[in-house]
Parts: C-alpha cells; structure tokens; sequence
C-alpha cells in the first residue's frame, strides 16, 4: 500500500510540473507573438504588423466609445492616425488573468499607453483590456479584443497591482 501512494504522488508531482510547464511555454509563445509585436507595431506606428495580430473575422468591442467594429475598420484607425510619423508612443502590458489552451487563450489585464515618453509633454492613458486569442497556422492571434477605461478609473495603480507579463507561476495555479 506504501508503494501505491508513493507512486501517485509522484505522478502527480508529475503532471503538474509538466501542466505548469506546458502553461509557461503557452504564455511564453504569446508574448512572443503576440505581445512583444503589438508593442513593436505602437512603438515602430506600424500598422500592418498591428494588422497582422488580429483574426480577418476581429471583433473589435471598445466599451468608452460603446462601438463595435470589424478588422477593416479599426485598423483603418490605426493606418490614418500613425501616418503622423513624429508620434511617439510606447504601449505594455499587465495581466490579471491569463487562461490558455493549445489554440485559444482568454487574457484580462491593464495596459499603459505613454505618448511622448521621456519629454517634458510625457502622458499616460490606461485600460482594461480582454482578449480571446487564437492560434492561426501556429501563431496567436487576437480574434476578440475589448477595452474600457471604466470611466477613466484606471490608472498607474490599477496597472501596478497587475501581474506582470512574464510573472507564469501567477496564472499557473
């Protein structure tokens, strides 16, 4: 009897390093190819790389505006405002959940949106976001993405009191 419940406890402590492990390396791929390129895509005001990171059926929900739109039209927001190549603008990310299969992932978090970082006319806008991603010829991709300021309740606290992005042991329990 000893034997048998040494064996499942090894197995258990099996299956859930290996869950964790298959959870961070889940995390790890979209961060790669999908946060670490949306961050790029504000920075560099590149909207087809922006383009590039949403789903062709996107459903675009922004809660201050209460619009809804398809892909052509909110990237066609992006393509005319960033034509301004002066704007100077670093976006990231924070999380308060993170729940990924192996071809759909639902995100919630904060983001910080800096326009003129570093200067003297430096800003920071913020928002809760909730994405459902997808997996499309192995890349994540956002395929809904909802965001709201709340009422512009959120702020530099809110954003702190995330997770960080590379925080996995969080979203690992």
């Amino acid at each position: 009897m000893k034997y048998n419940k040494t064996f499942l406890l090894c197995l258990f402590l099996f299956i859930g390093s290996s869950t964790f492990s298959q959870n961070e390396d889940l995390l790890k791929a979209i961060n790669h190819d999908l946060w670490a390129n949306f961050s790029k895509a504000f920075e560099t005001l590149d909207y087809q790389l922006f383009s590039d990171l949403h789903c062709e059926n996107l459903t675009r929900v922004s809660g201050d505006s209460h619009k809804i739109k398809n892909k052509t039209e909110y990237i066609e927001v992006y393509k005319t405002y960033w034509q301004d190549k002066s704007l100077k603008q670093i976006i990231s990310f924070r999380f308060l959940e993170r729940i990924c299969g192996t071809e759909k992932a639902s995100e919630r978090g904060i983001y910080k949106l800096t326009r003129n970082p570093n200067t003297a006319n430096e800003k920071s806008y913020y928002g809760k976001f909730h994405v459902i991603l997808k997996k499309e010829e192995s890349v994540w991709k956002i395929l809904v993405d909802y965001d709201s300021s709340e009422g512009n309740s959120i702020n530099e606290e809110s954003y702190q009191n995330a997770y960080d992005i590379n925080d996995f042991e969080s979203f690992n329990k």
